[in-house]
């Protein structure tokens, strides 16, 4: 158990530092936006320093500053170990925006965006694989769509289309259509990791059902469906267990089934929609 969490922490800090490198040495230079809290950081420190002429406020700093409030919120909406973890992310990606010096590696701006898209994305999609976020519009995204009850989308895109309108805004129109590639790149290098999609259900087909319930209800608050299952070559009984979780669960639920049953053979699919019983108050 100690080992996985040391992995998970180190997994943390790798994609911080990739979200880092992204910032520094591609997209702050050539005044393209990253998507979520880390682009509103850039937009703030822009006006800052563009605009009002205040020099010394970082991305870094911003960026801190602006998850405080949303990881106090967090502790309570959604979950104390996924916040936790994300807020280790966001601490370390303020640390390595500090320490890694701001550069341009190129003029080109497509270039900028197109590399920053995809380490940004490396390192969004690995922090989710092992169950954390990047924190900020994470969270609240899954605060609002509980609150709702609309699709976790909705607040990304409203989010993101504020910081591609402010991009084309303060500076050239140019610099909003570079921004937007870097999300998209971003979004698709994400979905090759990990996965955007808010609900998953999990097929498990198991010989050692009763024990792998009882581990699930102790660290998940979610509903399982037990089915009888037969395996057609070798004719041996054993049982489906059908749950449907969010994604910031995937990485609980991996980590439950290897420990439990290492054997068992597990699909993950997309849910688009579901109806009935559903908790959304994660606690």
């Amino acid at each position: 158990m100690f080992s996985f969490e040391v992995k998970r922490i180190l997994i943390v800090v790798f994609g911080a530092v990739l979200n880092a490198l992204s910032l520094n040495l591609f997209l702050i230079e050539a005044n393209v936006y990253a998507s979520g809290f880390t682009g509103v950081a850039q937009l703030l420190t822009s006006i800052f320093q563009d605009f009002l002429n205040i020099q010394g406020v970082s991305t870094g700093l911003i960026l801190f500053i602006l998850n405080i409030p949303v990881a106090i919120l967090g502790w309570f909406k959604v979950g104390k170990g996924f916040t936790i973890y994300s807020a280790l992310s966001v601490a370390f990606t303020t640390l390595f925006l500090e320490l890694i010096p701001i550069q341009q590696l190129s003029e080109d701006i497509i270039l900028n965006a197109v590399f920053g898209g995809v380490i940004g994305g490396l390192g969004v999609g690995i922090t989710l694989k092992w169950g954390a976020s990047t924190g900020g519009l994470d969270i609240i995204a899954m605060i609002l769509s509980r609150l709702k009850d609309r699709p976790i989308g909705i607040y990304f895109l409203i989010i993101n289309s504020v910081i591609i309108a402010f991009a084309g805004i303060l500076y050239l129109p140019e610099n909003a259509l570079y921004t937007l590639l870097t999300l998209y790149v971003t979004t698709r290098v994400i979905d090759a990791i990990h996965t955007r999609h808010e609900k998953l259900t999990a097929m498990i087909i198991t010989t050692k059902a009763p024990d792998l319930e009882k581990a699930i209800h102790a660290r998940m608050v979610r509903g399982i469906t037990t089915l009888p299952a037969k395996g057609a070559f070798t004719q041996q009984d054993k049982n489906m267990l059908v749950m449907v979780i969010t994604r910031y669960e995937l990485y609980d639920l991996q980590h439950i089934i290897s420990e439990v049953d290492p054997q068992a053979f597990t699909n993950i699919i997309q849910t688009t929609g579901i109806f009935g019983l559903f908790r959304k108050d994660d606690k």
